[in-house]
């Protein structure tokens, strides 16, 4: 009996001092990003500035608005004019750089609060996240009431499923009355969106459609394969997402240019919903294929330590595994990516709304980084710079009701901008580092913008990160 005792005292006192030390570790974790905390960042306090002498890229029309001055205060553009007179305002001179708004990546997955860093020093402005868990409920909050510098921060909600599509990461639901019940919880709870996932069956994703109408939620859909792909084209479904979905759904694991017709002339009649390509992610595919040292890559230090050590390699291995045992596979993932560029060409021929969204935070594909990758194969596939640039400013934004203050530069829209040495228009690289953002009207320049990269880089957080996501499957299944 004493011996029972004794284990029981040891139990508890482990199980003690294991809570302190995980609570320590999540202290030390919020600490080590305090540098995004506003009152500690006295660059990004001020939210009204005078900028001038600035070429403007407005992104509501195909031109550059040259030497104009834009006044912005409490976060929103107030004025634009060749001239504008405030006093007790801050003048920053353009230098005749170029300001675009900043850019939206409409598809990606947050791990922590490095990464909000790594998406502002790339020029992303806003993104949708869109596995969500509580810890983004969190985030949104602080974002919302302004305590950290983070882009403007949309999320869904869990990924619902069917329930044959068992996984941890995965909300399995068995029937319409649970999926009308996730619905209304989701909204209650904070969510911005529904996002729904593989093996959702009619009956199931009618009721997920009918209590996202009733509750205004937007759905964004990952396509089901228990369901025609046509059904997706819904009014309450405001995206659709995965090139690659389209080859494995309706074209059936096919380069079928005839089959793609029918999907593209199905989007064309639907006039209802986005196209979100994520053609980066699946490119990786190919990245992996090809560079056998690439987990070793100095790249991936950016990646989250617990994507890095649990989906990157799991992803690498799979794929070397599989080129061991039929070599053909390379050329098979680079043939289907091509093929993504033909999809995206002819959707955009057929006026389809083209979303930029780059999957990034999974895999090999790195946050706020892959954006201009995703970018300049929207080039490849034969768009203009203009009609690039609208996928990740205005299309954006105009997705989603609730994101349609910001994406152009336009009196009363949100201040997030991004100032550029030249002209985008012209060469698309001109995105990348940018000389200063502007996040809801505050100012950021390069060297801020260097400092988040370096703190994100080669970060010690696995074991927060591991909590969190144990929290998720405690609270969310």
């Amino acid at each position: 009996m004493k011996i029972v005792k004794h284990i029981l005292k040891f139990l508890v006192i482990f199980v003690g001092i294991l809570i302190i030390c995980i609570g320590l570790m999540m202290l030390l974790d919020k600490q080590n990003t305090n540098y995004l905390n506003i009152k500690n960042n006295e660059l990004a306090y001020n939210d009204s500035y005078l900028l001038s002498h600035v070429n403007l890229i407005p992104m509501n029309q195909d031109t550059v608005l040259v030497d104009k001055m834009v006044y912005i205060k409490d976060g929103l553009i107030q004025n634009i004019a060749d001239k504008i007179e405030v006093e007790g305002v801050n003048i920053l001179d353009g230098k005749n750089k170029f300001l675009s708004p900043g850019l939206i990546d409409m598809h990606v997955h947050i791990w922590d609060r490095y990464e909000l860093g790594l998406y502002l020093s790339n020029g992303v402005t806003a993104v949708r996240n869109v596995w969500g868990m509580p810890m983004h409920l969190r985030l949104k909050e602080a974002v919302i009431n302004d305590k950290i510098i983070s882009p403007v921060f949309f999320t869904t909600g869990p990924k619902l499923t069917g329930p044959e599509f068992i996984g941890d990461d995965n909300l399995n639901l068995t029937g319409p009355t649970q999926a009308k019940e996730k619905v209304v919880s989701y909204k209650e709870r904070g969510y911005d969106f529904i996002k729904t996932y593989y093996g959702l069956t009619e009956d199931i994703f009618d009721a997920v459609i009918e209590q996202a109408k009733t509750s205004d939620m937007d759905i964004i859909a990952h396509p089901s394969q228990k369901v025609a792909y046509a059904y997706h084209f819904n009014p309450q479904i405001k995206s659709i997402e995965h090139a690659e979905e389209i080859i494995q759904q309706p074209l059936n694991y096919t380069l079928d240019t005839l089959k793609l017709k029918e999907v593209i002339n199905g989007f064309s009649a639907s006039k209802h919903s986005s196209f979100c390509p994520t053609l980066t992610v699946y490119n990786n595919i190919y990245q992996m294929l090809i560079d056998d040292n690439i987990l070793s890559s100095e790249q991936l230090e950016y990646m989250n330590p617990l994507i890095e050590k649990v989906d990157s390699k799991a992803q690498f291995e799979r794929w070397y595994t599989t080129k061991l045992r039929d070599s053909s596979i390379v050329m098979s993932i680079k043939n289907q990516h091509d093929f993504h560029l033909k999809i995206i060409k002819e959707l955009h021929e057929a006026d389809v709304t083209i979303v930029c969204g780059t999957d990034a935070g999974i895999g090999v594909t790195l946050p706020g980084f892959s954006i201009h990758q995703e970018l300049a194969f929207y080039k490849e596939a034969g768009l203009s710079n203009y009609e690039v640039l609208k996928t990740a400013t205005v299309n954006a934004s105009r997705t989603h009701s609730i994101m349609n203050n910001m994406g152009t530069i336009e009196v009363g829209q949100v201040a997030n901008l991004i100032l550029l040495d030249s002209n985008p228009l012209l060469d698309l690289s001109a995105l990348q580092n940018p000389s200063t953002v502007f996040i809801k009207g505050r100012k950021l320049n390069r060297e801020t913008l260097d400092s988040f990269e370096e703190k994100a880089k080669s970060r010690k957080n696995l074991i927060a990160s591991a909590v969190r996501y144990l929290e998720n499957l405690i609270i969310e299944k």
